[in-house]
């Protein structure tokens, strides 16, 4: 009989089970021992160049993360935060990727929108709050305004470089076989940019959170952020932290699906020497 072949990732680099238990096993141990140190330094309220005894206690935190999952108002903020963040995130994916793409193929493009979108980018996106205030009716408009702002130029900008990174070889091959410019785009620039284009966007849905959350402080009446913000106006510190892993939690949902969601699309591209993920996954 044949010897069992070895376990294989998508895309064909090996990847042995046990070291991929043990990396899982390392990482348990690594928020285990975070978790582990924070109560200790809570419970003894240990002072050192911070001050540890004003932190709610893990334990505390704990039992406060438990009693608001049974409450409706915790997930009907996660709801809504999690649907700000979807539209937001999509509309940032769409447009992000097209403007990408249109400014790094077109001189047009990059003459009319390049300079525009340069003037914009170091803009932080939390500081059009008043902006989509005076922009939006209504604060739910202006939230995802800001969400989608924060996403779409990571994603625009990594775009643009993974299209022009795209070796122009590739394209003159298609263009000798009779290929126009439509076959260019779909068979070769977006196929070749693609790895760029999931590294913008894994990147967005981080900064996606981050505004998100803190538009939700400022001007939300709904939603994790501003649920968080309203337990540090009554003292309840553990019902702040409870807020923090919540997004910390969300984020790290949201980023990993992403990025498997990439590593399926990319599936194709061929392993890495040494049996990486040429993808940019580390397991």
């Amino acid at each position: 009989m044949r010897p069992a072949p070895p376990a294989t990732a998508r895309g064909g680099a090996a990847r042995p089970l046990p070291r991929q238990a043990g990396r899982r096993a390392v990482r348990a141990a690594a928020l285990l021992g975070f978790v582990g140190l924070w109560q200790l330094l809570t419970s003894h309220q240990v002072q050192l160049w911070v001050r540890f005894d004003h932190l709610p206690t893990a334990l505390q935190v704990g039992q406060a993360f438990g009693r608001q999952l049974g409450t409706g108002q915790y997930w009907q903020d996660l709801a809504d935060s999690l649907r700000r963040i979807g539209l937001g995130f999509l509309l940032a994916a769409v447009l992000g990727t097209a403007v990408g793409v249109l400014t790094a193929r077109s001189r047009w493009a990059a003459d009319l929108l390049g300079p525009v979108l340069e003037l914009i980018r170091p803009i932080p996106a939390i500081a059009l709050v008043p902006v989509a205030i005076m922009l939006f009716p209504e604060n739910e408009q202006g939230i995802v305004f800001i969400t989608c702002t924060a996403a779409f130029f990571p994603i625009t900008v990594s775009t643009r470089h993974a299209v022009r990174a795209v070796p122009p070889r590739w394209e003159e091959a298609v263009r000798t076989m009779g290929g126009g410019r439509a076959r260019v785009l779909a068979s070769v620039v977006l196929p070749g940019a693609l790895p760029g284009v999931v590294g913008g966007l894994s990147v967005g849905i981080g900064v996606s959170w981050i505004c998100v959350i803190s538009a939700e402080m400022v001007s939300g009446q709904y939603g994790v952020g501003y649920r968080t913000w309203q337990a540090y106006t009554v003292l309840d510190y553990p019902g702040v932290f409870v807020g923090m892993a919540t997004i910390g939690l969300l984020g790290w949902l949201t980023s990993g699906a992403v990025e498997l969601t990439g590593r399926r699309l990319t599936a194709w591209l061929p392993p890495r020497a040494g049996g990486g993920d040429p993808r940019g996954g580390r397991g």
